[in-house]
């Protein structure tokens, strides 16, 4: 490692990652979207799309470079490992149903009590869209970042940081990934919801990883998220209200994110006192046992 690098980059391993992934993400949306911005022309919504994939090779790319540097080939090893399908706990299955359901849902009940407008889409060729967005932007999120922002701190502190980094790296492209039309007026409003529902997500990502150690739950989850959004999403809503369905959203999806962690929370209390108990009526068991071999 270089003398001069080597300090600041173990002090500040993700604030390093952020940098790097913002620059070449950002500066590949920016590539893609500068014959429009010459001309000063809007950007198209499917240049805007296209800004995406772009932008995916910053996650991957910052995350497997900072992990060779500071932890080199063992580092790289463990990175792959996590891969492993071995690791994947088996209510996984479960969880990923967590997000097609909850934004089903959502517009449903919207649709019946608020608008038709509402009503969710079927466009599944929308899944693929998820399928990159999970594979590749999790390397460097779940795979570098969470478990350096991990160190010294809870996992809920952690994912929220990395929930709020993760929202604001969607910048670029924030008025065109799974966005019906740009917001305008109400981009502020559409980007603080979006920012809720995916500080959330990431806070379910986190528990899911802290459980099984496994970068693959990650991606699993990350494509569920994003593949369900586009999938669903109600395609003839305003910009305005877009924002509001993504709200409602991201409040629901705190709602049961903070009601299974409480759940869970009670859950390993009461088996840790069930085991102490075990633990316990053991130890008295083998007292009185060998009690009463010394009797006979």
């Amino acid at each position: 490692m270089l003398p001069w690098l080597s300090s600041p980059l173990c002090r500040h391993p993700v604030a390093w990652f952020y940098g790097l992934t913002c620059l070449i993400s950002w500066t590949g949306a920016l590539l893609v979207a500068a014959p429009a911005l010459l001309r000063h022309e809007p950007v198209q919504q499917f240049t805007g799309l296209l800004m995406f994939p772009a932008m995916l090779l910053g996650p991957p790319l910052s995350g497997i470079l900072l992990t060779a540097f500071l932890e080199g080939r063992a580092g790289l090893r463990a990175l792959l490992a996590s891969l492993s399908p071995r690791r994947l706990m088996t209510r996984s299955a479960v969880l990923l149903l967590l997000p097609p359901a909850l934004i089903f849902v959502v517009l449903t009940v919207m649709s019946r009590l608020a608008s038709p407008i509402f009503a969710p889409n079927l466009f599944l060729f929308g899944f693929f869209f998820g399928l990159p967005a999970g594979l590749l932007e999790e390397v460097g999120w779940t795979g570098f970042a969470y478990p350096h922002l991990r160190a010294g701190q809870s996992r809920f502190r952690a994912s929220i940081q990395l929930g709020l980094l993760w929202s604001c790296w969607h910048l670029p492209v924030i008025n065109y990934l799974g966005a019906v039309s740009p917001h305008g007026q109400w981009w502020p409003a559409y980007f603080l919801a979006f920012a809720l529902a995916m500080t959330a997500m990431r806070v379910l990502i986190g528990w899911m990883v802290s459980e099984s150690n496994s970068l693959l739950v990650a991606q699993m989850m990350h494509i569920s998220s994003t593949g369900s959004l586009v999938v669903l999403s109600p395609p003839r809503v305003s910009a305005a209200q877009e924002a509001l369905w993504y709200a409602v959203y991201g409040v629901l999806l705190w709602c049961v994110v903070l009601a299974g962690g409480f759940s869970l929370g009670r859950w390993r209390k009461g088996r840790r006192s069930g085991e102490a108990l075990a633990r316990q009526a053991f130890k008295l068991w083998l007292s009185a046992a060998r009690g009463g071999s010394a009797l006979r």
